[in-house]
């Protein structure tokens, strides 16, 4: 089995030379989706509703895995100005308050953006703006393999 490798951005996923998000297999199942992308902000929503825990909870791991996706998005959108991809090396998350239904919404804006790493942080909102959950994800920026 090999290592994934990432991928360049293609003309069908990249407007002037910034990667263009696209959805992948758990995205679609979570039912995320894309509201904002910029190189300074990505903003996405999911329902919670299918990503509750058994105590009818948004679970933790549902909110870190969108988090994470959030923040990774920003980073390649990033590291795709250089031509690089990104790469997710840390990610850490408090959770602030919990949610049985409605829609989140998921921030991510840079903290650091440098040639070689990315940090961002996600904050995760309820509908009433009430902060749910805070994480923050550094991404290695990395050379496209061919």
């Amino acid at each position: 089995m090999s290592a994934a490798r990432p991928t360049a951005p293609t003309a069908e996923h990249s407007i002037d030379g910034v990667w263009q998000i696209a959805l992948g297999e758990l995205d679609l199942k979570m039912g995320i989706k894309i509201i904002e992308e910029s190189v300074d902000k990505v903003v996405a929503t999911m329902p919670v509703e299918g990503n509750r825990q058994s105590f009818g909870l948004l679970h933790g791991g549902a909110s870190l895995a969108v988090g994470e996706a959030v923040g990774s998005w920003a980073a390649v959108k990033h590291a795709s100005t250089m031509g690089k991809s990104a790469v997710g090396v840390d990610v850490s998350a408090t959770h602030h308050k919990g949610a049985r239904e409605g829609i989140i919404t998921i921030t991510a804006t840079p903290i650091s953006l440098g040639r070689r790493m990315a940090s961002h942080q996600v904050v995760i909102e309820n509908e009433a703006g009430e902060r749910l959950c805070t994480l923050r994800i550094t991404n290695l920026i990395i050379d496209i393999r061919k």
